[in-house]
């Protein structure tokens, strides 16, 4: 299966890292929720060295909802009670040296003992959040209540049928394959890996999105964009001090 993964890679922008990958994992049933913003409102927000991306000239934010599962080192077993999670991450979009990437302006999983070890061996702001997944009258939910920051997410949603020819702004914001976070005070870099995203249609009936960053305020803001998908088996490298 990994060998596989490994040499599906002609979609990638860059070449794979050089080295053996660090950490496996599944991030599935994943909800993608996008809004443009202005890029003014993300400089406050992305450390110095990165630089906001941007798609004809406009910035975006994406809401991500998804359960991650079966995280491991390599050459370690996955173990469901720390391995699978459902996360929500608040991300934008940046560049450094031509490299694009992702920057997560927030992180919250169900399970706090996820959360802590998450924090300390990736230095991503994880936080700890109240979530479920359900279906009912024959819809998706997705339910998170982030107390400590007061942030709420309610989704109601039917998929629909796979995307066969995704636009650009599609393939702009789901296929990137690096991350950037600052940890004690330094710039780092993860090189990700995966096959391209199989996307869906996917109609939203309900959602609440009760989230603010900075002055980005999605609180009754519908989407300008959504997506689904069924998921993605991800390889990540260590990180990479790059400031």
């Amino acid at each position: 299966m990994i060998a596989d993964l490994l040499q599906q890679v002609s979609h990638r922008p860059w070449l794979l890292p050089k080295g053996p990958w660090s950490y496996y994992q599944e991030w599935n049933r994943a909800l993608f929720l996008h809004w443009k913003v202005p890029v003014s409102a993300l400089r406050s927000l992305i450390p110095a060295g990165l630089e906001p991306d941007t798609f004809e000239g406009e910035a975006w934010v994406s809401l991500v909802a998804f359960t991650m599962e079966r995280i491991r080192p390599a050459y370690l077993p996955a173990v469901s009670f720390l391995s699978d999670f459902h996360e929500i991450n608040l991300r934008t979009y940046v560049t450094r040296n031509g490299k694009p990437g992702v920057y997560f302006l927030n992180i919250e999983a169900a399970r706090s003992l996820s959360v802590v070890v998450a924090r300390a061996l990736s230095g991503l702001p994880y936080g700890k959040a109240h979530m479920k997944r359900m279906e009912q009258s024959g819809l998706d939910h997705y339910v998170s209540d982030n107390r400590e920051k007061a942030f709420r997410f309610e989704a109601a949603y039917l998929t629909g049928e796979p995307v066969t020819e995704k636009s650009p702004l599609d393939l702009w914001l789901t296929e990137r394959y690096c991350l950037y976070v600052k940890h004690r005070g330094r710039l780092r870099c993860y090189d990700i890996h995966h096959k391209p995203w199989d996307l869906k249609a996917v109609e939203v009936s309900r959602l609440n999105t009760g989230y603010a960053v900075g002055s980005i305020q999605l609180a009754e803001r519908q989407p300008d964009l959504v997506h689904y998908s069924e998921g993605v088996q991800v390889l990540a490298w260590r990180a990479q001090q790059i400031l």
